[in-house]
């Protein structure tokens, strides 16, 4: 029979069901060849030849294809419908060829989803491997290689603990970094706003918001500070207010399109905080079930069928109202139409999500989130209307403006609406019914609620004028009508997964294969780190960025790499020849590589200080010098590299003066750098930070005391405001509180791995706050050790019956256990049959099952306990170990099985 290969042996398994015993289907478990980790496997000298390695885990694979194909020569590669798919199918080819007798069929296959119909048909229609795809692939392969493995030892050499670099990972990463340094140069400006509440002259409230001032449209930062905020609050509070105009506009939502790779990725994350490769895989799983289409696409587009299928399922699930008239059809955006498949989207728009029989969490939902975009992509646009109201003065120096907006039909909104990654801001606020040319009236106390929450915050209020009042952020009128509120711009946000997939996409860096595997290896390689789903750059990250930048500038460059994807999608084409692609890039990139040979590590330090001095010295509160040592007050701060690797700032008058400090805090704090402390027994107490965070320390390392005494600075301390007799108890620690009423054996109080504790013997029980270990007493000591004590102790189960003695010994009981009632002997425990209450056991019945029990399982049979004599431990001489303990174990359980069934008058099994 013919032997299909797909990649997995879960696809295997669903296509082998689809096409019956007429075919034989083989996994390779992915690529098959790679080229090996070393110097040589692609040769710029020789035309860019590439050496192919088996990978070890895959020859088992291949040999179980070549023996497939020993009985059948007839090959069929059936792998998924990418540049990577049609790499894998040639490398099998290539792999398997020894193996092919002259003449034998070989056969390519494609299909866009793992269904029945999708199978048969492609099996139907077979070609021969894409040449033009492959040469995509082994043009961007070998681009990786020449990138990876020439670029990352010049990091390697030049820039100690830096891991690596990548042709498409090294701009992602300055991404982050760039947009990091954006936030930091950022400097916040102030405005206000000014909004009053009215009622309509039937007492119906609305809010409205000023946007013009002595007959001029404000601007946002025409209210710069809290003196402009209230001059605009009086006007507006002192004057009678008017409805000038009420104007009314239809307005409708389009649908999204379908999903493709990068959009399915963004909405992951914004709407299920699933990273970029965790999506990939949960996809991945439900296109190999045979439940989604291929998960790997740049297309938006949908198979007319599909477009049938889904009006069939909104036709039949809300109605024909929710249906377009004609069908919605989505273009492709992408540029190479070679590589742009089907959108992703269900195989049967049918299976609706409440439907689905899939036990992974994660599947389910994202299968949900498919299911919803792609029916929503089909349905009616969502209508509603949007309300303006214009109120002015009698006089016209006073200009207030409400909006609001009410649904008429929710369309494709009843099923879906996309997440966004920051607020827009989009009014949505519902109007009540306004007329033109009615009166507009302030309502008192309005923002009375307002206010006392202000208030709260503290005394950093600005001052107010007569007729006011003011709060930290907010000024309102006596009468608490009307208020200005005091805003600050924002930095841009941090970068997001959903967000830089989605601007990676907008540059052109990356294509969807890639997005999932480029993000998390910037974070394996601790390059850039996850905190509340926001990436942001580590150190390392920062240095490996500003280096590239400055000596390889056009290989970060967001053009140069975006140029350089096109090209590789032209190969794709058949456009473009990839062995001279790979020629010009390899020309300039390997006189890169000779500009840095003669670089010297201190002159790379030099130049990355210079270009990060911002980040790492910025300015003083007092004006003076950000690089003067704080310490010794000579030396100056510069960027050193640790013989560990990684680097951190120090002082240039070293060994003199040992001040260090990390390049940044965590969370945004200030960097607390070495200090002296003060003297304490003739000893110096310093101030120092370590890799695992700021400590103390008594005295200096030396010859005789190679580790000084040290102690970590406690969770929620300040280093900043530790002085000298903190120090000095920390470093004392830990403290004896005094001995046990009881037994007299001393108790202790200190700070360990997991915090602050009190200690007895060998019993530990934690403390609620690290200071409490200075002033704890016996009484609160003994009353911590003893609740610690009571709240580890098990309470036993309580039997639901005493049935009496066993004939060899020992009480049995029945028991209540999770799975039901049970018999207890010893450690044999008998589940009661389902027909039997505890309540009518009795014990004959008892060890009747007793005894079954036990000669079911009788290595764990109840025996007594036997003393064991030395000479019983050591197995006999000559003896092979281990087999005749076991031996006597199994007979030992089967005695105890016996004795039983004496007692019960049933024979053993």
């Amino acid at each position: 029979m013919p032997v299909v290969v797909v990649e997995s042996p879960a696809k295997a398994k669903t296509i082998e069901k689809y096409l019956g015993g007429d075919y034989r289907v083989l996994a390779s478990f992915g690529h098959v060849r790679d080229l090996p980790p070393k110097d040589g496997s692609v040769d710029p000298d020789q035309d860019f030849d590439m050496k192919w390695e088996v990978a070890a885990d895959s020859r088992k694979h291949l040999k179980a294809i070549k023996d497939a194909l020993k009985d059948d020569q007839n090959l069929i590669l059936a792998t998924d419908p990418d540049r990577e798919g049609e790499a894998i199918s040639w490398h099998l080819l290539e792999a398997l060829q020894p193996a092919l007798k002259k003449g034998s069929a070989v056969h390519r296959v494609t299909f866009n989803a793992i269904t029945k119909a999708a199978v048969t048909d492609a099996m139907k229609q077979p070609r021969q491997i894409d040449q033009p795809l492959v040469d995509a692939y082994l043009a961007r392969r070998a681009l990786d290689y020449l990138v990876g493995f020439n670029l990352s030892p010049v990091l390697w050499r030049k820039l100690p603990g830096a891991k690596s670099a990548g042709r498409v990972q090294s701009v992602c990463l300055r991404l982050i970094v760039d947009r990091e340094m954006e936030i930091e140069a950022f400097r916040a400006r102030e405005y206000w706003s000014v909004h009053a509440r009215l009622a309509t002259p039937g007492g119906q409230e609305y809010d409205a918001q000023l946007v013009s001032l002595a007959g001029r449209k404000l601007d946002r930062f025409d209210l710069a500070d809290a003196d402009a905020a209230a001059m605009a609050v009086s006007a507006v509070a002192s004057r009678d207010l008017t409805v000038a105009s009420v104007t009314a506009k239809p307005a409708s939502r389009n649908p999204w399109p379908p999903f493709m790779t990068s959009t399915l990725q963004q909405e992951a994350s914004r709407k299920m905080g699933m990273g970029a490769k965790a999506c990939m895989s949960a996809a991945q799983r439900l296109y190999e079930a045979g439940l989604i289409t291929y998960m790997r696409t740049d297309g938006i587009d949908m198979a007319p069928e599909a477009v049938m299928a889904a009006r069939d399922a909104i036709r039949a699930r809300f109605g024909e109202e929710y249906l377009p008239k004609s069908p919605r059809m989505y273009r492709n955006k992408a540029k190479n139409a070679q590589e742009a498949h089907e959108c992703i989207r269900p195989t049967d728009m049918m299976l609706s999500p409440d439907r689905l029989k899939v036990a992974a969490d994660d599947q389910r939902k994202l299968y949900d989130l498919i299911w919803k975009r792609t029916i929503a992509s089909q349905m009616e646009a969502a209508r509603m209307e949007r309300t303006t109201v214009e109120i002015e003065s009698p006089d016209r120096q006073v200009g207030l403006r409400a909006t609001g907006q009410v649904m008429l039909f929710d369309g494709f909104l009843r099923v879906y609406d996309q997440g966004r990654d920051d607020e827009e801001g989009e009014d949505g606020a519902r109007l009540p019914a306004i007329a033109e040319g009615e009166a507009a009236r302030l309502v008192a106390t309005a923002f009375e609620t307002e206010f006392a929450k202000a208030a709260e915050k503290g005394d950093d209020a600005p001052a107010a004028p007569a007729g006011q009042r003011a709060a930290p952020g907010l000024l309102v009128n006596d009468a608490a009508s009307t208020a200005a509120r005091q805003h600050f711009t924002q930095p841009p946000p941090r970068y997001t997964e959903a967000t830089l997939v989605k601007r990676m996409e907008e540059l052109g860096i990356g294509r969807p294969s890639t997005y999932a595997s480029i993000v998390t290896t910037i974070q394996d390689r601790d390059y850039v780190r996850k905190d509340k789903n926001r990436l942001i750059p580590e150190d390392k990250g920062r240095l490996v960025t500003i280096f590239l930048l400055k000596y390889f500038p056009r290989y970060v460059s967001y053009d140069f790499t975006a140029d350089l994807e096109n090209e590789l999608d032209e190969i794709s084409a058949g456009d473009l020849m990839w062995r001279e692609v790979l020629g010009r890039f390899w020309k300039d990139f390997s006189k890169a590589l000779e500009g840095t040979s003669e670089l010297r590590i201190t002159e790379v330090l030099e130049a990355i200080d210079d270009a990060l001095a911002p980040h790492l010295y910025p300015p003083r509160a007092d004006g003076g010098d950000p690089r003067l040592c704080p310490v010794c007050g000579a030396g100056r701060l510069n960027l050193k590299t640790a013989r560990s690797g990684g680097a951190f700032i120090g002082c240039t008058n070293y060994p003199e003066c040992r001040y260090t400090r990390p390049l940044s805090a965590p969370d945004g704090d200030e960097p607390v750098g070495d200090r002296i402390l003060g003297i304490d027994a003739g000893d110096q107490i310093s101030l120092k930070t370590g890799r695992f965070g700021p400590y103390v320390q008594r005295g200096e390392a030396s010859e005789e005391t190679p580790k000084p005494p040290r102690a970590s600075i406690p969770k929620g301390w300040d280093p900043a405001a530790l002085d000298l007799d903190r120090a000095v108890q920390l470093l004392s620690l830990p403290r004896p509180v005094g001995p046990h009423p009881e037994d007299g054996e001393l108790i202790e109080a200190g700070i360990g791995r997991y915090g602050p504790y009190v200690k007895h013997g060998a019993k530990y029980a934690n403390l609620p706050d690290a200071d409490e270990v200075f002033t704890i007493g016996m009484n609160r000591a003994v009353e911590v050790l003893a609740a610690k004590q009571s709240r580890g102790r098990a309470t036993a189960a309580a039997p639901l019956k005493d049935l009496g003695e066993h004939p060899d010994g020992g009480g049995i009981q029945v028991m209540n256990g999770r799975y039901g009632p049970y018999v207890k002997w010893q450690k044999v425990n008998a589940t009661l049959p389902r027909d039997v209450t505890p309540e009518d056991l009795t014990l004959d019945q008892a060890l009747e099952l007793i005894a079954a029990k036990a000669a079911k399982s009788p290595a764990k049979a109840a025996r007594k306990p036997a003393a064991k004599s030395a000479a019983a431990k050591k197995p006999a001489a000559g003896k092979a170990g281990g087999k005749k303990p076991a031996a006597k174990k199994a007979a030992a359980g089967k005695a105890a099985a016996r004795s039983t069934a004496k007692a019960t008058g049933k024979a053993p099994g």
